[in-house]
């Protein structure tokens, strides 16, 4: 690794796993924590949320819902079919932990870094209030990282 601390940030903001059925994962963790379910919703379509699987534009979409967990996020992820990073791995990999996530500044200068380092980009998009960026660190870390730019 050349250059050290590429993203300026070391806290852990976000733990992203992927699920095959949203409503009965979240219900067990609801359960586990003793909480009440929180509720699920759908990404933003292409025209929105502008996302690119492999430097192509993609359609995919993902369910997504949240658990706050004090200074971490627990992100639950249940892909539809089209080409995305979620989709990718639960096909590879079946259910799991797919990312961590941080929030940057400068996302493109970011990504710029990372890809000097050889951690390449697979996705980016954009979100009510933000963009991100899953940056493939596998090899590097055993897990993706996501960038999280919030405006």
């Amino acid at each position: 690794m050349k250059d050290k601390n590429i993203l300026g940030n070391r806290v852990i903001t976000q733990i992203g796993i992927v699920v095959r059925d949203i409503e009965a994962v979240l219900q067990a963790y609801a359960d586990f924590f003793g909480v009440e379910k929180p509720q699920w919703f759908w990404t933003a379509g292409y025209e929105e949320a502008h996302t690119e699987f492999c430097g192509q534009p993609s359609q995919a979409r993902a369910k997504l819902a949240f658990f706050d967990m004090g200074s971490v996020q627990l992100e639950l992820i249940e892909p539809d079919e089209n080409p995305s990073t979620w989709r990718e791995f639960l096909d590879k990999h079946g259910e799991g932990v797919h990312h961590i996530a941080f929030v940057i500044k400068d996302m493109d200068g970011k990504i710029k870094k990372l890809e000097q380092n050889g951690m390449s980009l697979i996705q980016r998009g954009d979100y009510d209030g933000g963009r991100y960026a899953y940056i493939d660190t596998l090899e590097q870390l055993k897990v993706l990282i996501e960038l999280l730019e919030n405006f």
